[in-house]
């Protein structure tokens, strides 16, 4: 599997970078790489490292699948490195790394950097969903018409979802990043500002194993449901 990280030279690099935007309106997907023993550590407490690995990449595909049959320009921002050849087409989907020192930042990053390239309606979901229908994030684009700012709760307080159809610096700073409050705290400071949003439905992310096991994507996939009992065992 290939590598584009900062050692490429400079001309393979503006290759990648340069891109002329097809579509007024933009999702981001931020991705962690997947690695074993560094991803979903949560829920591999639970049930071990191979079969937290092998969530994660079920995941992974879960999303990229959703994510294509989106009508708009596609990017994918990685945690680590950009990986070349993987399940993130590079015919779909744009590729570049997040950048900054929490996941506010990096955000806010990613955010900043599409608006700057001219993107007007700018959608950010992760990549640990397995119940991301492609209607919620044609809805949540739907809804930026006539809203500034569409959220998705999560069940475990945060959100799984964000639009803007403006740069709102004030999003990304002074939260509870991770914590059960972060969705209170985004809120309360929408409505102090006086921003016009609205909230999808609320969807439950996977974490722990107990939110595995309450997905009804999960519950209904007797596949996945076996292999992960034959890695536990």
């Amino acid at each position: 599997m290939g590598i584009l990280s900062n050692n490429n030279n400079e001309t393979r690099e503006m290759a990648t970078n340069f891109y002329f935007p097809t579509s007024k309106n933009a999702l981001i997907i931020f991705t962690r790489n997947p690695e074993l023993g560094k991803c979903k550590t949560r829920l591999a407490k639970s049930i071990g490292d191979e079969s937290a690995l092998y969530i994660y990449k079920s995941l992974l595909q879960h999303t990229a699948h959703v994510s294509k049959e989106i009508p708009v320009d596609r990017f994918v921002f990685y945690s680590n490195s950009i990986q070349k050849n993987d399940i993130w087409d590079a015919t779909v989907f744009r590729k570049k790394l997040q950048q900054g020192d929490d996941l506010g930042s990096k955000m806010e990053n990613a955010f900043l950097e599409l608006f700057q390239m001219g993107y007007e309606k700018i959608i950010i979901i992760g990549s640990d969903l397995l119940d991301l229908k492609k209607e919620t994030i044609n809805n949540a684009f739907d809804a930026l018409k006539k809203h500034k700012v569409v959220i998705g709760p999560a069940e475990d307080g945060g959100y799984y979802l964000l639009g803007l159809s403006n740069m709102y610096h004030f999003i990304f700073n002074n939260k509870s990043w991770s914590e059960p409050k972060l969705l209170e705290e985004t809120l309360t400071d929408l409505e102090e500002n006086n921003i016009l949003f609205t909230t999808l439905e609320t969807l439950n992310d996977i974490d722990t194993y107990e939110d595995l096991i309450a997905s009804k994507a999960y519950q209904s996939n007797l596949d996945l449901q076996h292999h992960i009992k034959k890695l536990h065992d």
